[in-house]
């Protein structure tokens, strides 16, 4: 279930109101005139099942509600209501399954925007992979993977793609170049910092990591694990059940790949610079590709059951009018 808040002028409130009562995943409406003065207007509140928010946002988009007021979504976690029930039951589709498209791509936005939280929280991650591997622990590798928040960017392509949203599609290419340059740079000049100490040497850069060799060793499984991890990622973005992303981010090694490359390129071993780049190369291509694909295949089936729903509400029109 789905909280819903318009803030809109007045004059667009009767539209509003005709859009929301004549749609049944809306199980309660209410408006509230004169209560929105940014802008000047009315603020009208509904509850309404997850399955059906794409329609009704686009809706509301046509009215231009985005334009001249606000359209506000929330999740509702705990809801008490006959109403409500008969709604997610009147609108097709699963509410765990369903994808709010307004959402996923701001989540796309916010997880794109390159700002210096985001390149701290790579760089921080990237510095912490490096260590990892001259200590060879897997654990702090594991570490360093959840610490990263590159896969927010890499599902922003995807959404971008499938939903044409081009601005998107550029911000999170920005993103996700600009976060690993900066985070290799930094975690380079801490490796030459720690060298020159006499804390990391060649001989542990160079040495055999049972525990870590698969960073810069990639082979078919590695983009193997990365088309299943960015699928079960997206669906987690996607969908109300977000347990599978913890999954995804110890699964993948591009923080770790990166790490590597940047001892790689501080002590100038190639054979680590080379096979980090194809690891990096490898992972990021097959989580791309794996989340298009997700969302593209999401896109269609939503878009089936959204003919279906468009069919049963005509339907319902129609025997309104009969009956009348």
């Amino acid at each position: 279930m789905l909280r819903l808040r318009v803030s809109s002028p007045s004059e667009t409130t009767s539209a509003v109101l005709a859009l929301l009562q004549a749609d049944p995943a809306v199980s309660s409406l209410a408006v509230i005139r004169g209560a929105s003065i940014v802008p000047s207007g009315d603020l009208v509140t509904a509850d309404l099942a997850r399955e059906g928010a794409n329609e009704i946002v686009e809706g509301l988009r046509a009215l231009g509600v985005h334009r001249t007021g606000t359209i506000h979504l929330d999740a509702v976690d705990t809801w008490i209501s006959q109403d409500g029930f008969d709604a997610e039951r009147r609108t097709p589709g699963s509410s765990a399954d369903a994808v709010v498209w307004a959402a996923v791509v701001q989540r796309g936005y916010d997880d794109s925007e390159l700002n210096w939280t985001f390149l701290t929280f790579m760089s921080l991650a990237t510095v912490l992979a490096s260590i990892a591997i001259v200590l060879d622990s897997q654990i702090l590798v594991i570490g360093a993977m959840v610490l990263g928040p590159e896969f927010g960017a890499v599902a922003a392509l995807g959404v971008s793609l499938v939903r044409r949203r081009w601005t998107l599609l550029l911000a999170s290419s920005r993103a996700l170049v600009l976060g690993f340059l900066c985070a290799i740079a930094v975690t380079a000049v801490f490796a030459l910092v720690t060298r020159w100490l006499g804390w990391i040497t060649l001989a542990q850069v160079t040495a055999p990591r049972p525990a870590t060799g698969f960073i810069y060793t990639p082979d078919k499984w590695s983009f193997i694990v990365a088309l299943i991890a960015a699928a079960a990622g997206v669906l987690s973005v996607t969908s109300s059940r977000v347990g599978g992303l913890s999954g995804v981010f110890i699964s993948v090694t591009t923080i770790p790949a990166a790490g590597n490359l940047a001892l790689g390129l501080a002590f100038w071993v190639p054979s680590e610079i080379w096979g980090s780049v194809q690891q990096l190369a490898l992972n990021l291509t097959g989580m791309a590709v794996a989340g298009w694909l997700t969302l593209a295949v999401q896109e269609r089936v939503w878009n089936a059951i959204s003919l279906r729903r468009a069919r049963r509400i005509e339907a319902r029109r129609r025997s309104d009018l009969f009956d009348s």
